[in-house]
């Protein structure tokens, strides 16, 4: 092969890849970074709720399988910045005990503690800009009202301190991409600050098809091959295309390369996929809601260790598109205005049964393979929680209903390619490497082994920071190859 082009590639635009990309080309590495997607409009069709949410314009189109062979369509997002483009901006940090293993609830430990990643959660913090906002008057007045031990605290929103002064902006942070740079994510606050910089390579519409391996030794990894056959060079690559994606380009790979079974990862490529349990409640009232950002804060209880309510960030016309489509639509705006939407999420524990296998010994599509039945403890929270909070906002005078997030609701995806002390029961080591391979590095949210009661995505951005950090060490110090 030619000489090596970069000193590394990343696959993927996301929390990972940024936050890997930025700290590689800081320690002096020239990195490329290969999105699949393209930079999104600035026109304001991405806080248009007929084409984000009725017309799906930004999604992807791709066609999966379940474990039943019934067709269904991730919500999944290709485009420079990934899907912290469109979420929430909610960014909390995983607690202590949830790098430790809970058996009962089928939670695998971390090969790392939350002290490990301390400096790093700071470091994604001060990049993104997190911050705390006030309740708002109509939340204030829903808490007031909730009865029991519900314990709440504000939640760290990437949000500009300005953007109340936009309303479109401010009801439009929790599901859409900001145009006017007010919500923090990957692309406007981290690959923002390479833009320019002789050492970093964006390149869009840059889909991988594979990863090559060295003709000697196919173990170690030293570049990639996209989907219109270009390849380029690199001794070190980082996946980061995210949960459902990072285990079809390394398993494609392997199959390939006849390393399959001669690899112990072979055997947990793709396995241990992690959604989080969701359900959306409406809680209806009999006067109008005026609250703008309204996700403002996390709800928990004593009783449901794994679970976590946060307010929906959605005004009135997002609310109305979760009410039953029986209903009249004049009647669904209506309920709107006079709803408050809640995100009840619960942990979901480790099964290998629950996985991602790629479209490949002849298969026509992909494959997402995941049963929360195999997590019967976490199934049995979910909907304890969920009935308790509903009792809970009954009490306070409000009529509720309900909607569970389906197998295409994969915004929290984790766990396809976990890390973990040993090859035997992992893909990743504690170093974000493959286990038994050369050069080839994890950064995205597959490498979780635990997905906690709130969103991961800070843990993400933190995790490839610590990765890329001890990359751009080891290179400064000499260690020119991986």
């Amino acid at each position: 092969m030619n000489a090596p082009q970069y000193d590394a590639i990343v696959i993927g635009s996301g929390a990972g890849g940024a936050a890997t990309a930025y700290r590689l080309v800081q320690g002096g590495l020239k990195v490329i970074l290969l999105e699949k997607g393209d930079h999104l409009p600035v026109d304001g069709s991405t806080l248009d709720i007929q084409r984000v949410v009725h017309e799906g314009k930004f999604l992807s189109r791709e066609i999966w399988k379940d474990g039943r062979g019934r067709s269904v369509c991730p919500e999944e997002h290709f485009n420079v910045g990934g899907k912290t483009k469109w979420y929430g901006a909610a960014l909390l940090r995983f607690g202590a005990h949830e790098f430790q293993a809970d058996s009962v609830h089928q939670c695998t430990s971390w090969p790392v503690s939350l002290a490990d990643m301390e400096p790093y959660y700071q470091e994604a913090e001060r990049l993104l800009g997190v911050r705390l906002f006030d309740t708002e008057p109509n939340l204030a007045d829903i808490l007031c009202r909730l009865k029991g031990k519900w314990d709440v605290e504000p939640i760290p929103l990437s949000l500009a301190p300005c953007i109340t002064a936009d309303r479109v902006e401010a009801t439009h942070f929790d599901g859409f991409a900001s145009v006017a740079g007010l919500k923090g994510e990957a692309d406007g606050s981290i690959l923002s600050l390479l833009r320019g910089h002789p050492g970093f390579t964006l390149s869009v519409n840059a889909e991988v098809f594979s990863l090559l391996g060295h003709a000697a030794s196919p173990a170690t990894i030293v570049g990639v091959e996209l989907t219109d056959g270009r390849r380029i060079l690199a001794p070190r690559v980082f996946l980061a295309a995210g949960a459902l994606h990072s285990p079809r380009i390394l398993g494609r790979y392997l199959e390939f390369a006849g390393l399959g079974k001669l690899l112990p990862i072979g055997a947990h490529i793709g396995r241990n996929v992690k959604l989080h349990l969701l359900t959306a409640l409406i809680a209806l009232s009999g006067r109008s809601m005026t609250d703008l950002l309204r996700k403002t804060v996390v709800i928990t209880h004593e009783q449901f260790g794994h679970s976590s309510v946060q307010p929906l960030g959605f005004d009135s016309e997002l609310i109305a598109t979760l009410v039953p489509k029986a209903v009249p639509e004049y009647l669904r705006r209506q309920v709107g205005r006079r709803s408050y939407g809640f995100f009840l999420q619960t942990e979901d524990g480790s099964d290998p049964r629950n996985r991602v296998i790629g479209a490949i010994n002849g298969a026509d599509h992909p494959v997402l393979d995941y049963d929360e039945d195999r997590t019967p403890s976490a199934a049995r929270e979910h909907k304890a929680f969920t009935r308790a909070f509903q009792w809970a906002l009954a009490k306070a005078g409000f009529l509720t209903f309900t909607r569970r997030i389906g197998l295409n609701g994969t915004a929290h995806a984790c766990g396809s390619l976990v890390c973990g002390e040993h090859a035997s029961s992992s893909v990743v080591d504690r170093h974000g490497q493959v286990h038994g391979m050369a050069g080839l590095y994890v950064v995205d949210g597959s490498v979780l082994p635990r997905s906690s009661r709130v969103n991961p995505s800070l843990t993400i951005y933190a995790w490839g920071l610590r990765v890329a950090d001890r990359v751009a060490k080891q290179f400064a110090g000499g260690f020119r190859h991986a």
